[in-house]
């Protein structure tokens, strides 16, 4: 490439990077629900962060975990939806909190997560989610977690 064009390449990544609107932002869920992240058991927790709605179980919201979890330390867990969510979370009353992981989806992407938790004994794994229409929406399940990691 010569000089001429890589200069006026650069210049239209710059100026479209310099234009382009920024949109992205991210809720800090610690700051604004903060009663969510101390509670004890999931469904104080669901409470505190979406409020008393109803929840509505769902198969649109995909949840792939292990059953059997042999390392308690490092369970890794699969959200992914088509919906158009505005914010999912993760409970479990596993661990002395409840709530695990919260995520603020931007609008317009879908979720498609992938994250380890740490678990210290076996426990329901509940997901909640609200959508841009205000639905809460609920998908669960148990994962077994090995005592030493040996497998039973």
């Amino acid at each position: 490439m010569n000089r001429r064009k890589f200069l006026e390449v650069g210049t239209a990544v710059f100026a479209v990077a310099a234009f382009a609107p920024l949109s992205l932002s991210a809720t800090n869920f610690r700051e604004t629900k903060p009663k969510a992240w101390e509670a004890e058991k999931s469904a104080d927790a669901i409470k505190e962060m979406f409020g008393s709605g109803g929840l509505k179980k769902t198969d649109a919201i995909k949840f792939k975990a292990p059953k059997l979890a042999e390392n308690g330390g490092s369970i890794p867990i699969t959200l992914s939806s088509k919906l158009d969510i505005e914010t999912i979370a993760l409970f479990q009353d596993a661990n002395p909190r409840a709530t695990t992981i919260a995520f603020s989806v931007p609008k317009g992407q879908k979720v498609d997560y992938s994250f380890r938790i740490k678990m210290r004994q076996t426990a329901v794994v509940t997901i909640v989610a609200k959508t841009r229409d205000g639905q809460l929406l609920t998908t669960a399940k148990e994962i077994d977690v090995s005592i030493g990691g040996c497998g039973g």
